[in-house]
């Protein structure tokens, strides 16, 4: 199969001004409607947290940083680390995270084909599923302010974790960043689903839709694939990120309306220690509106950044966004609490519109008060004005 580098992205910039916001379409979807869109994390294996903290010390994976904090919820400490440097020493503190967009054609067992780098003109008008996330402002820079504080033309995530810690930042003016940084694109890797893995159902939006059974693909994304890019850069020093367009997955049994369908991304990090995330780009429009095709890949990059390596632990909380029960134990993914609440749309040079979804902060987790957050928000537009209250059981 054809797998080659494609060219550098280099940034562009554009403007967006977010305000605070009211829950929007999602926020406390019940389980059981469907088909409802959710997110996995998958916690490290083949190795120890320690052991990752040694290997991003001699930088034999993405760089780390341990955390540490007492909760007033709970008076417990928790400790984790997240991707970069600490903001909590000033001074200039950026990170380059060097990430590998990986397009994914998967070929289901009944035909159908769905394949990031192709045109469908009529459920993506604007580009492939390719371009439009290489034109995002995931990898691209926006200049953002939040509730009229200018938090940095940048990329979203980084705008997020600016934000996230924005006391401690703010007084190092542009000086601490994370960055998906260089980025480039390898190939279409061809993927033959086997028959009982993955099937190709009507949407009921756009087009056709690719179920897939996770438990058929994790394997096969980290033991063949994976290995497969090593000579394209793919490793534990890299970010890189899978790319589908109209597929989703389930926990056994492909079907849409399963009980356990349907999976929009995941990230996750395992052996010496390398972290992923797999994202859809979804233009079907029955898990939201097409200007929110990112919201996935937002989602899962904001949580391989606060949560690599899926062990942050923080005290209890649940009964909100996609956890609609209590989250026992609960960790530090920060789209969780807000899957299906999207920002505002950020327009970008190529002359489409994206929104991301919004993000939960480290204070709300925490429980802190007041929020080191901006503006003494708990997320990134301000649907949340106080953390996550007390712990439930």
């Amino acid at each position: 199969m054809k797998r080659t580098l494609s060219f550098l992205f280099f940034l562009s910039v554009t403007s967006v001004t977010f305000t605070a916001a009211t829950p929007g379409f999602g926020q406390a979807a019940p389980q059981t409607k469907r088909p409802q869109g959710y997110y996995k994390v998958i916690p490290l294996r083949g190795a120890t947290v320690n052991e990752a903290r040694i290997s991003a010390a001699a930088a034999t994976t993405i760089p780390l940083w341990d955390f540490s904090i007492t909760s007033p919820v709970d008076n417990l400490s928790y400790t984790g680390m997240m991707v970069g440097r600490s903001p909590f020493f000033h001074g200039a503190r950026t990170t380059n995270v060097p990430t590998i967009i990986v397009p994914i054609k998967l070929v289901m067992p009944d035909g159908g084909v769905f394949d990031p780098t192709a045109a469908d003109p009529a459920c993506s008008p604007s580009g492939t599923a390719l371009t439009l996330v290489q034109a995002s402002p995931i990898l691209q820079s926006a200049t953002f302010t939040m509730g009229g504080t200018a938090v940095g033309t940048t990329q979203y995530t980084d705008a997020y974790q600016r934000s996230n810690f924005w006391t401690n930042v703010s007084v190092t003016g542009d000086r601490y960043h994370t960055m998906l940084s260089p980025v480039t694109t390898v190939g279409v890797v061809t993927v033959t689903v086997p028959k009982g893995s993955g099937t190709t159902n009507t949407s009921g939006g756009c087009g056709k839709i690719g179920v897939m059974d996770i438990n058929w693909w994790q394997p096969q994304v980290e033991g063949t694939i994976i290995p497969s890019l090593a000579a394209q850069g793919v490793n534990p020093a890299t970010l890189p990120i899978f790319l589908f367009y109209n597929v989703v997955m389930t926990q056994g049994t492909p079907t849409l309306t399963g009980a356990t369908c349907c999976i929009l991304g995941y990230h996750t990090a395992f052996g010496q220690i390398q972290t992923y995330s797999v994202s859809d780009f979804d233009t079907t429009t029955i898990f939201g509106p097409t200007t929110a095709a990112i919201a996935a890949m937002s989602h899962e990059v904001g949580e391989w950044m606060d949560d690599p390596l899926g062990s942050n632990l923080t005290p209890a909380w649940g009964n909100i966004g996609q956890v609609t029960t209590c989250q026992l134990p609960s960790n530090l993914e920060v789209g969780d609490p807000l899957s299906g609440t999207f920002m505002p749309p950020v327009a970008m040079p190529n002359g489409v519109s994206y929104t991301p979804q919004e993000l939960a902060f480290y204070s709300w987790f925490f429980r802190q008060s007041p929020s080191i957050g901006v503006n003494g928000w708990y997320s990134d537009n301000g649907t949340f004005t106080t953390g996550a209250g007390p712990v439930c059981h």
